[in-house]
């Protein structure tokens, strides 16, 4: 039951299917449910903190159960996008309706083409990296695997993170600077990997150019088969995906910081620099992003032995939840700035103790 509880995360694109299939409002069915009944079940069910013993996380890593899950999101992704791109370009759809749509491919390009994406990026095998690339294409976010992963998890928690959230910063102020930011970074950390490979900015083995000219071709391919309407859909989708990404981002670290030692450096990236859920059906519908402390602790770690630490500062809510909760500031504010507070406190009395990371 352990693995196959995991099955939980297809409910997403089957949702996401039938709001693109189903005419009205059920457009939305996609969104209400991500949005609606999530947050909902997070509320009434019990928060889930134990851990795989040592025997447990041993056989989930060798289980390749769980990479097939992964595997298996790539062409429902693709599907998906196809299926709502027929219907835009194609069908005759009310402004209901293809709000609708848009917003529910929008959670599906969100869940599957980034968050997914965001585990597979993390491997070391060729095949997984490679699929997660394909996934990010699906939302025209690319760079994402390399900002991510050469980025972010360096620079967490501190001001030289675009994707960071400071105290106070409101999620809106956040996204333009978290979207620019992680673009620009892409490109700065490619440059650096190919100069210390000896290869020029122009040299074929880029991957920044090589992913620009890949999404080029694919919006171009986009506006060819599916027309203008199309073309704007695909886009619009693909925003929400990111939007939400980036939302997700805002929550994850809100107003934690690394503390700086005595010798100028970061202190080691540890659990309680990100908020952490356990809230049992977001966990399994983002494949454990929500225990995303021990991710950021150790990231070679993949999803299904992901761990609950007790220190790490927990959230009040599941992450749905607190990405609606992201979007209203001063009630984000009300409910975030207390805790951050005792957080960063609890942080500056271990640095005073001279335990540093």
């Amino acid at each position: 039951m352990r693995s196959w509880k995991y099955l939980l995360g297809f409910n997403v694109p089957v949702m996401v299917f039938l709001a693109l299939y189903l005419p009205d409002g059920w457009s939305f069915l996609g969104l209400a449910y991500a949005f609606g009944l999530v947050p909902l079940l997070e509320v009434l069910l019990p928060v889930s903190p134990a851990n795989l013993s040592a025997a447990e996380e041993e056989a989930a890593r060798k289980d390749p159960f769980f990479d097939a899950l992964l595997y298996a999101n790539v062409p429902i992704q693709w599907g998906l996008m196809g299926f709502f791109l027929y219907q835009v370009g194609f069908g005759q759809l009310s402004t209901l309706e293809w709000v609708g749509k848009t917003l529910s491919m929008g959670v599906a390009s969100a869940a599957l083409g980034i968050n997914v994406a965001h585990e597979l990026g993390h491997r070391v095998k060729a095949l997984d990296r490679a699929l997660s690339k394909t996934l990010l294409a699906s939302t025209l976010y690319m760079h994402f695997i390399i900002e991510h992963n050469l980025g972010h998890h360096r620079h967490v928690s501190t001001e030289d993170d675009p994707a960071s959230a400071e105290r106070g910063v409101s999620l809106y102020h956040f996204l333009p600077r978290s979207v620019w930011g992680g673009y620009r970074s892409a490109w700065r950390l490619e440059r650096e990997r190919l100069a210390t490979k000896g290869l020029g900015f122009w040299s074929p083995a880029n991957e920044m150019i090589r992913f620009t000219l890949i999404q080029t071709a694919l919006v171009v391919a986009v506006a060819w088969f599916f027309g203008w309407a199309g073309l704007l859909s695909f886009v619009v989708a693909s925003a929400v995906g990111i939007g939400l990404l980036e939302t997700v981002n805002y929550i994850e670290h809100y107003g934690l910081r690394r503390q700086k030692k005595t010798s100028g450096r970061y202190e080691r990236v540890m659990p309680h620099h990100s908020w952490n859920s356990s809230h049992p059906y977001g966990r399994l519908m983002l494949y454990e992003l929500t225990r995303h402390s021990d991710h950021h602790y150790l990231a070679s770690r993949p999803y299904q032995i992901l761990r609950h630490f007790d220190d790490a500062p927990q959230m009040p809510a599941g992450y749905p939840a607190m990405v609606l909760l992201a979007t209203v500031p001063p009630l984000w504010f009300t409910v975030m700035n207390p805790r951050v507070d005792r957080v960063m406190a609890g942080m500056q009395g271990m640095a005073e103790l001279g335990f540093e990371g």
